[in-house]
């Protein structure tokens, strides 16, 4: 078995001057993992451009740099770990003695690492007692430097005279005198750690160090050459002087700014080339509540880039940008997206966020949110692409509910102005105002969007909605023309089918019914053939548990899903209710059923019609039919009235039958066999 790593009494930092040349460097300390090992230029974090190995090895490893760091910058290696147990030895479990060794390996690696940073402490010497370790009061030291007084104790110490200018007092009323050291304490440049800004000067280096000594820090007017990315860490601020201020890429192999934690702020730039101008991932924490605000992108293949990335306990969620121009993208203009196991971004807010080609030919999309969730916004936006770009703007697969607000949409090569990807969901797109000449909306997602004044000729497209009052001038449906032979299975798709049986018999059969709650459907043959067009539902669930045939031109069905079971509400060739009546006497026609079979074999029977002009008789026919065979007539008169044609009708043998209307003044006799 592999030997276990032992923690040598080596002190966990090595220091080298780089000679420009040099590529390889030793460590001879162990980690216990390559990302134990923090690398820095000048005393400025590195995170890229470099292999490390010899991860697990007492003796130590090597870095392996692609490029020899510069000449004359001091490269240091340092074994850092977070002092944190998150582990527990299970009571009563296996103990086992290479889970003992790593905890004593991690508490002995720690105590070397406090051991080295108090190393270059200022410290009493053994020999002497130690004087007062406290410091004065902060309201005492202010403003003052450190001094000690005759029993070498700490004092604060005046420094009136250690400048030509001490005060700093600001025009105004109100305005409090200030001593200059702390006045120019106030803004930190980049310029103050030998950044140049001339355009010709790399000042990757000096921008990184003034970043790792201070939270804040202001890039002067100046264009700002860089060769590798420069990050803005956890509540870090990196603010230059508006457009003036120029971050240039020396190639397009790596990101400008990368913001990797959270509550940082980046603004009033402009950043030239590289492969994403601006990224935001999780390195170093969750990434979130991040600004970005008043910068101009050109030239990066990815002007900002959003990455879920490896660590679902740092998700890139709830930044926000506004006001930036991004010109010339190669690839994407704004991309969120996922490379690990991570989360997918979310609740990410655009605002005044514009995507020029200007000219330039954009290879993937304006927008492309491939991945995404709870609620990405983009409002007040603008995409102008050219070349073979996908789209305008794209929804992915991978997203959801993502939002887009009063966008505007144009190109020069008559792309699609919106693509919605197959997978994607819960899009939700308003007041859309697409220029290209290309498709408004391509709907991939099945109609997993809702899209008010958005769209082509349809503007608006609501799913899962409930109105619970509408007041509708014109109504539309979507129409399905069949023309088919065999069995047609329906979706859900089209609420009315135009079927034409010209070239065969078919089955339409409607989908099931635990699919479609609430949905209503109508089927109706249009040919005049004798071809028969059968009616029925999947699984034997067919409305109102019959297939329904429908022979001639015309005829048609409508029916109702609900809990599971399809209802017939309309149908052309479902029969007239019936009712069968054996009675003696007087019997009032209720107008309940259209056929009304009556037997008289207990007696003379009158049938009695309701006044023709009662509101259940107006506009209404009925049949009345003598069933019997016996000598009993049926008389068919009218409550209050003459009767049909003006007379009583009376029907004296078996199987005689009279058919009635009525117009809302008067009865009158349709048919009649006696």
């Amino acid at each position: 078995m592999p030997e276990h790593i032992k923690m040598p009494d080596v002190a966990p930092l090595v220091r080298y001057l780089a000679d420009g040349e040099q590529v390889s460097f030793v460590y001879p300390f162990p980690v216990f993992a390559s990302e134990d090992l923090s690398v820095y230029f000048d005393g400025a974090p590195q995170y890229a451009g470099f292999e490390i190995t010899g991860a697990g090895a007492t003796e130590g490893g090597t870095v392996e740099f692609e490029t020899a760091p510069p000449e004359g910058v001091i490269l240091m290696l340092e074994r850092r770990l977070p002092l944190e147990r998150l582990t527990d030895f299970i009571e009563g479990g296996d103990f086992s003695a290479r889970a003992l060794n790593n905890e004593l390996d991690f508490l002995t690696a720690a105590i070397q690492q406090v051991g080295r940073d108090q190393a270059p402490m200022l410290r009493y010497s053994d020999d002497e007692e130690p004087a007062d370790v406290v410091l004065p009061p902060k309201n005492i030291r202010a403003s003052k430097a450190l001094g000690f007084d005759e029993d070498g104790n700490p004092v604060a110490v005046t420094l009136e005279g250690a400048m030509a200018a001490p005060d700093f007092t600001a025009s105004g009323t109100g305005a409090a005198t200030r001593t200059s050291s702390d006045k120019f304490g106030d803004q930190i440049s980049a310029r103050d750690f030998g950044a140049a800004g001339d355009g010709l000067t790399d000042d990757t280096l000096a921008i990184q160090q003034a970043l790792a000594a201070h939270d804040s820090v202001f890039l002067p007017p100046g264009v700002y050459l860089i060769t590798a990315p420069l990050t803005v860490g956890e509540g870090q601020s990196l603010c230059g002087a508006g457009q003036s201020t120029i971050i240039g890429c020396s190639s397009g192999a790596f990101n400008a700014l990368e913001m990797t934690a959270g509550h940082a702020y980046a603004g009033h730039l402009r950043i030239e080339d590289g492969s994403a101008a601006i990224k935001l991932y999780g390195r170093d924490g969750p990434c979130i509540q991040n600004v970005i605000e008043n910068i101009e992108i050109a030239g990066a293949q990815t002007g900002i880039l959003l990455d879920g990335g490896e660590e679902p306990d740092n998700p890139c969620y709830g930044n926000n940008f506004s006001n930036i121009l991004i010109s010339e993208p190669g690839a994407y203009g704004v991309w969120l997206t996922r490379t690990g196991a991570g989360e997918n971004p979310g609740a990410n807010r655009f605002h005044r966020v514009r995507v020029s080609a200007d000219g330039a030919e954009t290879g993937e999309a304006g927008i492309y949110v491939e991945y995404g969730t709870a609620n990405n916004s983009f409002t007040d936006c603008e995409v102008h692409v050219n070349g073979v770009a996908s789209a305008c703007v794209r929804i992915g697969a991978q997203a959801q509910e993502t939002l887009l607000v009063n966008l505007l949409t144009d190109s020069d090569d008559g792309m699609v102005n919106v693509r919605l990807n197959e997978g994607s969901a819960g899009t939700a797109l308003v007041n859309l105002t697409a220029l290209s000449e290309g498709a408004v909306i391509v709907d991939d997602s099945g109609g997993a969007y809702c899209a008010l004044n958005a769209g082509d000729g349809e503007k608006n497209t609501l799913t899962r909605t409930r109105v619970s009052d509408l007041c509708a001038e014109l109504m539309r449906y979507e129409v399905e023309l069949i023309e088919e032979t065999g069995t047609v299975e329906l979706d859900l798709s089209h609420s009315r089918h135009l079927v034409s049986a010209i070239g065969g018999a078919l089955t339409v059969v409607l989908p099931d019914p635990e699919d479609a709650d609430g949905v209503e459907m109508t089927v109706k043959k249009i040919d005049g053939t004798d071809n028969i067009v059968t009616v029925s539902g999947a699984g034997g669930l067919h409305p109102d548990n019959v297939s329904v045939l429908l022979g001639a031109k015309g005829d048609h069905v409508t029916a109702l899903s609900y809990d599971g079971a399809w209802f017939i509400t309309s149908c052309n060739r479902m029969a007239g209710g019936v009712r069968t009546v054996s009675t003696a006497g007087t019997y009032a026609i209720d107008m309940a059923v259209d056929y009304y079979l009556i037997s008289a074999s207990g007696g003379a029977v009158t049938a009695q019609l309701p006044p023709a002009n009662a509101a259940k008789a107006a506009g209404r026919r009925v049949t009345i039919k003598k069933t019997d065979s016996s000598g009993n007539a049926v008389t068919v008169t009218e409550q209050g009235g003459s009767g049909a044609d003006q007379a009583s009708q009376s029907l004296g043998a078996q199987y005689r039958a009279i058919t009635v209307f009525s117009d809302g003044s008067h009865w009158f006799v349709l048919s009649k066999y006696t």
